[in-house]
């Protein structure tokens, strides 16, 4: 029994570690969309600038906690300037904007290799008291780290989205007009909440930069952005609680699949298709049957009539 748990336990941390990841990532995207209604399909790119930032800064002599600020700050700062000049046109402007930036920001990533040592990716840069934490149970560490950081970004959100602030997000949402005849900036509130969501997406993305311990442009393909809309969908829109939810089950899923794999008349490489195939599926089958999610609540669907 023993032995059995000292072999399940790794894979189980593994699991948590990514969920802990992605549900930040997501988070960062539900209070975009779920709250103010705004289609950012080029959430991988914050992901990136934060990762990035953390770790160039930090192979520069900065120290840790202040590359990971500069990182999140960074991301922020970047979703401010892309919201300038789109917030004010129609919500598939931003969709289309965001989604080419996050591709503009990957070549760039790639070929500049002077800079971010393009496909050759970052290396070497450290990660929260590696020198304190024995190597072996750094993971487990590394895990009530990033639950705390969820932790934190999850209670900070709430109370965001039941304060007035959060209201006049959901007004946007429902119909700008009426928080604008009120007398509310209705582009400053999209601002604000794009910043913030890009933001938490740079602090996931220095996450994920420690728990890797490596970082390359093939780490922030447009895949990841879905895979936050898959975990905002799955887990209910405008859910905090449903996004997290959703992350633990989208991840459970990519990892217990692999089991299935030698049962199944696909090569490896294919497996990554027929599992998207899969989730595909079965969100088809949630929007039928239950298109707010699992804790998202009817009234809650964004841009709903």
């Amino acid at each position: 029994m023993i032995e059995y748990a000292s072999m399940i336990l790794p894979y189980v941390t593994t699991i948590l570690l990514f969920s802990s990841i992605y549900a930040v990532f997501a988070l960062g995207l539900n209070l975009e969309w779920g709250f103010t209604g705004l289609i950012n399909f080029g959430h991988a790119a914050f992901f990136a600038i934060g990762a990035y930032t953390t770790v160039m800064l930090n192979i520069s002599g900065y120290p840790l906690i202040l590359s990971v600020a500069a990182g999140v700050v960074m991301a922020g700062f970047f979703g401010f300037l892309l919201g300038i000049p789109t917030l004010r046109l129609r919500e598939d402007y931003l969709a289309i904007v965001t989604i080419g930036f996050s591709e503009v920001l990957r070549y760039i990533l790639l070929n500049e290799e002077w800079l971010t040592r393009g496909p050759f990716g970052i290396h070497g840069f450290d990660r929260p008291l590696q020198d304190v934490i024995s190597y072996q149970y750094y993971n487990i560490f590394l895990l009530m780290l990033f639950v705390v950081l969820l932790t934190i970004v999850y209670f900070s959100l709430e109370k965001l989205v039941h304060s007035p602030w959060g209201r006049v997000l959901k007004s946007i949402r429902e119909d700008e007009s009426v928080p604008s005849a009120l007398g509310k900036n209705v582009f400053s509130y999209k601002l604000q909440s794009l910043a913030i969501g890009s933001a938490i997406a740079g602090l996931a993305g220095a996450m994920l930069a420690f728990y890797l311990q490596y970082i390359d442009p093939g780490t922030f393909k447009p895949i990841e952005t879905f895979h936050a809309w898959i975990i905002v969908i799955l887990g209910g829109t405008a859910s905090n609680r449903g996004t997290i939810v959703g992350a633990i089950i989208l991840w459970t899923f990519f990892s217990v699949t692999k089991f299935i794999n030698p049962y199944l008349p696909f090569m490896s490489h294919q497996m990554g298709a027929f599992r998207m195939i899969v989730i595909g599926l079965l969100l088809m089958l949630l929007m039928m049957y239950r298109p707010e999610g699992i804790f998202g609540k009817k009234e809650e669907l964004a841009l709903s009539d």
